[in-house]
């Protein structure tokens, strides 16, 4: 159980491992994740699904090794297996009555959009979709998720890939164009998803943003992840993860998120000093 059963490697420390988990695969719908851990003694963390396979019996996992759980899962290779793998989590994506979406991803964000844009593309629906990356290194999954796409926009910080800037540049640019849209869903940084918040909360665009923050038990009994949205506090594990991303309190939860960086760096020190 939850053999690793092909892994590639995607970036600069970014990797996909396709996990054999029928269970989970039976039941998964896009938008949700996994709580995972390495070994006995490791942290459990949360990790999106980017692809199922119910054939299978395998769920896809995206993943960039930045922290010290995430090296050590960057570590096992086919055949070897995670200890826990517990799911699905979270609320599905609600993609009832979509005719037009236009969906955002930023950096790692694609793992979690190109499920929904596959389920979207599978009722019809039309997608106009910006992959947006620091650097052509750094774009994943274009040809995995282009057929599925009705347009592709990519954009690069530096212009190694695509067009140069950012993706709030080709989004502004398609609706002043009168692009009509049912609704946006940005995937990525913090900072990307209140930038196209607030770019959309402009147009009247309804926004959906996919909220990681801090997590430790999934299932709403450690309040770790709570932030506010409109005013009340919500549980990004059972709450979300997704919400309405005109109302998120974005400040707080970039606040929150950088509470341990500092034990983070130490962690991925003190592995290093072992590996």
């Amino acid at each position: 159980m939850n053999r690793i059963i092909r892994k590639r490697v995607l970036g600069p420390a970014v990797k996909l491992i396709e996990v054999e988990s029928p269970l989970i695969a039976k039941k998964v719908q896009p938008g949700q994740f996994v709580m995972l851990r390495v070994h006995e003694k490791g942290e459990r963390i949360p990790m999106t699904i980017s692809d199922y396979d119910r054939q299978k019996g395998t769920v896809t996992i995206i993943f960039q090794e930045v922290g010290k759980t995430t090296m050590l899962l960057g570590r096992l290779e086919e055949g070897d297996s995670i200890l826990d793998l517990v799911g699905p989590l979270g609320k599905p994506t609600d993609l009832q009555g979509l005719e037009r979406v236009v969906a955002i991803a930023g950096g790692l964000g694609v793992a979690l959009v190109f499920s929904q844009i596959k389920e979207l593309h599978r009722r019809n629906s039309k997608v106009d979709c910006i992959i947006g990356a620091r650097n052509k290194d750094l774009v994943l999954l274009e040809e995995e998720i282009e057929p599925f796409c009705t347009n592709l926009y990519i954009v690069t910080d530096d212009g190694s890939r695509g067009e140069r800037g950012f993706v709030t540049d080709v989004l502004k640019r398609l609706l002043d164009e009168g692009r009509r849209y049912d609704r946006a869903i940005a995937v990525g940084p913090l900072n990307m998803m209140k930038v196209v918040s607030d770019l959309t909360r402009q147009y009247g665009l309804p926004t959906v943003v996919s909220m990681n923050p801090i997590m430790v038990d999934g299932t709403g009994m450690c309040g770790c992840c709570r932030l506010t949205v409109g005013g009340q506090i919500k549980f990004a594990c059972v709450d979300g993860p997704e919400f309405d991303g005109h109302l998120v309190d974005f400040d707080e939860v970039i606040k929150r998120t950088a509470m341990y960086w500092e034990e983070e760096k130490i962690a991925v020190e003190l592995l290093q000093q072992r590996l």
